[in-house]
């Protein structure tokens, strides 16, 4: 069956930096787009950037342009996101999601890993 398993999150300072993994099984890894979605504390879910299956198109929304920086290993079946200038505001939980479409229309969901951004 389907799994996505996030991984990489924590507790860091504003500046800091992390690298978000997202371990994907059960199905053609290479084949979706995958997404990065995020979810702040009461607050809806709010997409943060995706990539094509074969890494040939990568899209991200306005606000982490130049902090976030999506990637996949197909030969690993993995979806990573380095994050960079961490700030508060970037305090959620993030998930990784497999997009159908490459339209935001999500199937699966990973259990999400948490990002906590403060002094």
């Amino acid at each position: 069956q389907v799994q996505l398993v996030e991984s990489g999150g924590g507790l860091v300072q504003p500046g800091g930096s992390l690298r978000l993994s997202c371990a994907a099984s059960g199905f053609t890894f290479s084949s979706y787009y995958m997404s990065w979605v995020r979810q702040a504390p009461g607050k809806g879910l709010e997409w943060v950037s995706d990539m094509a299956g074969d890494g040939g198109r990568t899209n991200y929304v306005d606000f982490v342009k130049g902090r976030f920086t999506i990637s996949r290993d197909n030969a690993k079946s993995t979806l990573y996101l380095q994050i960079n200038s961490l700030k508060p505001e970037d305090t959620a939980l993030y998930y990784c999601a497999r997009d159908l479409t490459g339209w935001g229309e999500y199937d699966y969901w990973g259990q999400g890993t948490q990002v906590t951004v403060s002094s």
